[in-house]
C-alpha cells in the first residue's frame, strides 16, 4: 500500500508543479528527461551506422560503380513524373525531419516525392586538389576521410550532420570564409538531373549561368547528384588564439581588422553581451607545445563556448594547440549552445564523464520527436537566426539584434562575398567583407512576438543589402524576398529550364506557409 501512496504523492506534486510553473516550461525546460534517456542513446546507433557504412563503401571502391546508376534511376523518376503528366510539383523524397534545418515542410506531403539516395565520397583528387562527393554526404564524413590522408575542405560548416547538398542549396560558412567566401565559393562544378530528366554538368566557364544560379535555391533548378569541392593540404593543429574584447565599438574595430587579416586562417567571435566578447583567431600548424595542447572534442572536455567565456571572466588572453578536426567540430557537442536550453546540466562534469560521449541528440530526432504543440512553443519563444550583413554596419546590426531579440552569445563569422552572379552577391561590383551574425536561444527582450520582432530585424537586414540564411523563420512576403534577394539571374533560367510547372519558387519553399 505505501509504495502505492508515494507513488500518488509523486504523481499529485508533479501535476501540482506544471500548474505552478506552466505546461509551456515543462515542455521546453524538461525535455532533457525524453532527451537523455531516448534520443542520446538512439543518436549514438544512427552515428556508428553511418560511419561504418561510409568507410566501408569508399574503401571498396563500389560508390563510383553505383553512381551512375543512381543517376539513371532519379532521371527515370523524373521522366515518369513527366508521363504522368506533371500533375504536381517534385521534390526530393529524403524525409523532413532528416534535415538540419528546425523545419520541417509539409510540401513533403503534397509534392512528388523523387528517392535520392546518394551519400557516398565518389574521388579524391589530390593531384587537381579536388573531392567530388554525393550531396547527402555529411561534413562528418569528410573530415573523417580528408583529414586522415592530410587534406581539407577551405570552408567546412560546423555540424557533422550538414550535407553537401543542403550546404549548395542552402548555403554554409565557418571561420576560414574570411579568407575563401561561403561554401559556395569553393565548389567548381555541380552536376544535375533537371526538370526533362536530362542530364547537366556546370562549372564557371561551362553553362555557367546554372552553376552561379544553382546556390541558395533550395532544389528549384534541378537535382543535384554531385558536386566537386575544392581541397587544400591539411595539417595537425590549429593554433588558437583568444582575445576577450569589452566596449562594442573596440570589439567592432577589432574584428573588422583581424577579419581581414589574410595570415590567418580562422576568425571567429563570440559574443557574451552587447559590450563583452572574445575574438579568436587561428592558424593550421604542425607544430605543438604540449602544455597548451587542448583536444576539446573530447567528450569529457566542457563545451567550448563556455570554455572560452572563461577567457573573458579572467580578463586574460590565451593560445591553445587544438586538433584540426576537434576545432572544426568544436561547436558540435553542444550544438552551438542550442544543447543547454535541452540539458541544463549537460555541462557538468559529473554528466560529462558519465555521459558525454552520446551527446549530442542528433538534430533530426528531436525535430522528429518535438510535436507540434512543442514546435510552436519553440516558435515563439526560441529564436534559430543566421543574418549576413556587410562588416561596416557591424555595431548597428548588434544594436538591432540587441534591441529586438536579445539573445547571447551571439555568433559572429566574417567572411568574404565575391561579386558574382546569382541570388547572393554585394550591392557593388567589388568583393566586400561580411558577417555572419548568428543568434540561437531563447530571446530575452520584453514581450517578444516571434512575427513582429523576426519582421524589424529581416527589414533592417534588407536596408543595408544583407541576407537572411534561408534553413531559418522567414516571416518576409514575396516582395520583400525578392528585395533581399537578386532573383534576375533565378528567374531567367527557371523559364529556360521549365521549371515553374516542375519545381515550386524558393520563396514558396521556405516561407512559412510552406515550411510547417
Amino acid at each position: 500500500m505505501e509504495p502505492a501512496v508515494s507513488l500518488a504523492v509523486c504523481a499529485l506534486l508533479f501535476l501540482l508543479w506544471i500548474r505552478v510553473k506552466g505546461l509551456e516550461f515543462v515542455l521546453i525546460h524538461q525535455r532533457w528527461v525524453f532527451v537523455c534517456l531516448f534520443l542520446l542513446p538512439l543518436s549514438l546507433i544512427f552515428d556508428i551506422y553511418y560511419y561504418v557504412r561510409a568507410w566501408v563503401v569508399f574503401k571498396l571502391s563500389s560508390a563510383p560503380r553505383l553512381h551512375e546508376q543512381r543517376v539513371r534511376d532519379i532521371q527515370k523518376q523524373v521522366r515518369e513524373w513527366k508521363e504522368q503528366g506533371s500533375k504536381t510539383f517534385m521534390c526530393t523524397g529524403r524525409p523532413g525531419w532528416l534535415t538540419v534545418s528546425l523545419r520541417v515542410g509539409k510540401y513533403k506531403k503534397t509534392h512528388k516525392n523523387i528517392m535520392i539516395n546518394l551519400m557516398d565520397i565518389l574521388e579524391v583528387d589530390t593531384k587537381k586538389q579536388i573531392v567530388r562527393v554525393e550531396p547527402l554526404v555529411t561534413m562528418g564524413q569528410v573530415t573523417a576521410l580528408l583529414t586522415s590522408i592530410g587534406w581539407t575542405l577551405p570552408v567546412l560548416p560546423e555540424l557533422d550532420d550538414l550535407t553537401v547538398g543542403g550546404l549548395i542549396m542552402g548555403t554554409g560558412i565557418e571561420s576560414s570564409s574570411h579568407k575563401y567566401g561561403l561554401f559556395q565559393h569553393i565548389c567548381t562544378a555541380y552536376e544535375l538531373v533537371l526538370a526533362d530528366g536530362s542530364f547537366v554538368r556546370c562549372t564557371p566557364s561551362e553553362n555557367s549561368d546554372l552553376f552561379y544560379a544553382v546556390p541558395w535555391s533550395c532544389g528549384t533548378l534541378g537535382f543535384l547528384v554531385a558536386a566537386e569541392i575544392r581541397i587544400i593540404p591539411a595539417k595537425k593543429y590549429v593554433k588558437l588564439r583568444f582575445e576577450p574584447v569589452r566596449g562594442l565599438e573596440e570589439i567592432c574595430e577589432r574584428f573588422k581588422h583581424v577579419s581581414q587579416q589574410q595570415e590567418s586562417h580562422f576568425v571567429e567571435g563570440l559574443l557574451y553581451s552587447l559590450d563583452e566578447a572574445v575574438i579568436m583567431t587561428g592558424v593550421m600548424t604542425d607544430e605543438v607545445e604540449p602544455s597548451k595542447l587542448n583536444s576539446i572534442g573530447n567528450y569529457y572536455k566542457p563545451w567550448f563556448f563556455k570554455h572560452v567565456e572563461n577567457y573573458l571572466k579572467t580578463n586574460r588572453e590565451g593560445l591553445e594547440y587544438i586538433p584540426l578536426r576537434h576545432y572544426y567540430h568544436r561547436h558540435t557537442r553542444s550544438i552551438f549552445w542550442e544543447l543547454q536550453d535541452i540539458i541544463p546540466f549537460g555541462n557538468n562534469p559529473i554528466f560529462r564523464y558519465l555521459f558525454g560521449w552520446m551527446v549530442p541528440p542528433k538534430i533530426s530526432l528531436l525535430k522528429l520527436t518535438q510535436g507540434e504543440t512543442l514546435r510552436k512553443l519553440y516558435e515563439q519563444h526560441h529564436v534559430v537566426q543566421d543574418m549576413l550583413v556587410p562588416m561596416k554596419c557591424l555595431m548597428q546590426a548588434l544594436h538591432t539584434f540587441h534591441n529586438d531579440i536579445h539573445v547571447y552569445p551571439i555568433w559572429l563569422c566574417p567572411f568574404i562575398l565575391p561579386s558574382q552572379p546569382g541570388l547572393v552577391h554585394p550591392k557593388g561590383d567589388e568583393t566586400e567583407l561580411y558577417v555572419d551574425i548568428g543568434a540561437y536561444g531563447e530571446p530575452r527582450v520584453k514581450h517578444f512576438e516571434a512575427r513582429s520582432c523576426m519582421r524589424q530585424l529581416e527589414k533592417f537586414v534588407r536596408s543595408v543589402h544583407g541576407f537572411q540564411m534561408l534553413y531559418a523563420d522567414c516571416y518576409m512576403n514575396r516582395e520583400e524576398f525578392w528585395e533581399m534577394f537578386d532573383g534576375s539571374l533565378y528567374h531567367k533560367l527557371r523559364e529556360q529550364l521549365n521549371c515553374q510547372d516542375a519545381f515550386p519558387e524558393v520563396y514558396d519553399k521556405i516561407c512559412k506557409a510552406a515550411r510547417h
